[in-house]
This record gives C-alpha cells, structure tokens and sequence, in this order.
C-alpha cells in the first residue's frame, strides 16, 4: 500500500529533526519506462524527501534548471551526487597512474560539484571503485595515496561551500579497493585535513569488511566527519543490498542509535537492490523498518541504552535486545 496524505507525517522526527529519506533511483528505472520524472513522481508518492543523483549518469542531457525544476514539481529536494567512474577509469579513477586520466577524474569530480551546487544539494559522494588493485607488485602503493589526497584536498578547495564524502568499499570490482575501511578513511581525512571532507557509510560495506558499523558510526559521527548513510543489509560476503534489518536487525538498531546519539543530521539513503521484489513494496518495507527501529530505540531511551553500554556487561546487553523484541512500539 502507497504512502499517501496523512500517512506522509509518519515520517516523522529524528530527535527533533525531520529524517530525511531517499532511495535508489536505478531501483526505479526499469520500472518506470527509465523516465526520471516518472521515478520522481513514485518518490513523492512513497513519501520521500530527497534524492540523490549519480553524475553524469542520472544528469546527461538534463540542465542543472531543468532538474531543479523536476525536483520542485515533485516536492524533492537534492541531496547530493555520486560520482560514477565508466569506461575510461577501469585502471583507476583519481588515482590512476595515467595522469591525464587521474586528472580527467579530478574535474569530473569539480563538474559534479558545480552540479551539485546549481541544482540546491551539498552532498558530493565519492566511491573510487577502480582506485585499487588485482595483483601483487601492481601500483605503488605510497604514489596512490599521495596521488589520491591531493585530489581530495584540490577537491574541497574547489568548492569549500560543499561537502565531499568518501564512501569505502573493501572490494569489488576490483580484488582490493584501496580506500577500504573506517581505519584508511580514517587515516585518509586526517592527511586530507579538510573540514568539508568527510565520509559516507555503506551498511554492507561495512559488514563486507567483517566491521560492526556501529563503531564506525560512533568514531565518524563523533567526530562530525559522518556525511552520508547508506542502508541496507547483507550476509557480510557481497554488496547483497537486502531490505533494512532482515539479516542483522540488532546491529541496525546499534547503528541507528549511534546516529541518534551524534544527533545525525543527514540523509538515509536506502541502497538496496531489489530484483524480483517490486522496487514500490520494497522501498516501502524499508521505510517501515527504519520507522520501526527508531521507535524502539526511542522507547528505551538514549540514556536507558548507554547505561548498558557503560556496564560492558554481556548479559545486560542481551537483556537489552530482549526488551527491544518485546517492546511493542
């Protein structure tokens, strides 16, 4: 059943704030005669708030007008842009050894911005899905790193005003992503040393990593360097994309209360793939269980939950996700 008139409140609050919820526009396209203003027309009908746009891919052909004018007629607002990398960056993107290539990347990046910018969003994503290796004695790796924070650096000083967010993958397509963990984006935005950038989590990349993503919720979003979430959820081998919650309910609930916690601001993009399931029921289930989960949480209570965590007691903490399965809210 389609969210429609009273039910678009049940969106409602993130500690204070309005949550703000986009999904997968490449969910829509092939159901929606791969038209973008019908796939802004279903968003609006589901209740969603924001989008975001892969550059160039969603945009080619569309004027930075003309897609504010879309967004507008369908009551959404741009996020941000992801970057996406084709053909000409296989060998790698802005770390790639070809320089006239890394530096073609470098102003795909700035032109996405101004994108970005020109259409209302602050938000620039960037996955460097080809920066990485499939063999020993390949790159060198201290040339890459240098190679990559210089562009992040000539990144946001192109466009201080804006936000750019590394989202780290640890592998596929390549055998091993360079930027692959909270521990490197970690050491990354510390030698970058930019206020505006920052970082997005992916849920199944994290669990790809075999890392809790409540950490890295709790060190980025402390830290105010938590720019984007992507969630979703997976068995921990593969980019699985599966609905909110239905692999690891609990650690979703621990990533959520880190975002409550740090007072999470952003965008909730809901980065799931869903494949025989309708792309309307299931983005539907997913606003459901975010509503759902965030009630729990906010039942017990931000203070009631960190008094468990204080007692680093196993049992407390099981007693916990007792009272969240009986909690009926």
């Amino acid at each position: 059943m389609i969210l429609r008139g009273a039910k678009l409140s049940l969106l409602n609050k993130w500690e204070g704030l309005q949550m703000k919820l986009a999904t997968r526009i490449n969910s829509f396209l092939p159901v929606s005669n791969n038209d973008l203003g019908e796939v802004f027309k279903k968003f609006k009908l589901l209740g969603l708030n924001y989008v975001d746009l892969n550059y160039p891919e969603h945009v080619t052909g569309i004027s930075s007008k003309k897609m504010k004018t879309l967004l507008e007629e369908n009551d959404l607002k741009l996020n941000g842009v992801a970057l996406r990398f084709k053909e000409d960056y296989i060998s790698g993107e802005i770390g790639n050894p070809n320089q006239e290539i890394a530096a073609k990347g470098l102003q795909l990046c700035k032109d996405a911005a101004d994108y970005c910018r020109a259409v209302g969003g602050h938000v620039v994503t960037v996955w460097l899905a080809h920066d990485g290796f499939d063999y020993n004695f390949q790159i060198d790796y201290t040339n890459v790193w240098n190679q990559l924070v210089k562009a992040f650096q000539a990144m946001a000083d192109y466009a201080p005003d804006l936000q750019f967010s590394i989202e780290y993958k640890p592998l596929q397509p390549r055998a091993y992503a360079f930027i692959d963990s909270m521990g490197v984006t970690g050491m990354m935005l510390s030698e970058i040393n930019r206020k505006n950038v920052g970082v997005t989590l992916d849920y199944c990349h994290m669990l790809m990593k075999h890392e809790n993503p409540a950490m890295a919720a709790d060190i980025f979003g402390g830290r105010k360097q938590l720019f984007g979430i992507h969630l979703n959820d997976g068995y921990g081998m593969n980019d699985d994309g599966l609905m909110i919650g239905t692999a690891s309910p609990f650690k979703t609930l621990e990533f959520l209360y880190y975002l409550k916690k740090h007072s999470y601001g952003g965008m909730i993009y809901f980065d799931t793939f869903p494949v025989i399931e309708g792309a309307t029921d299931e983005c539907e289930q997913n606003i459901e269980m975010i509503k759902h989960l965030s009630s729990l949480i906010d039942h017990v209570g931000l203070d009631e939950i960190q008094k468990v965590i204080d007692q680093n007691d196993a049992i407390a903490a099981h007693k916990l996700l007792m009272k969240f399965l009986s909690n009926p809210a």
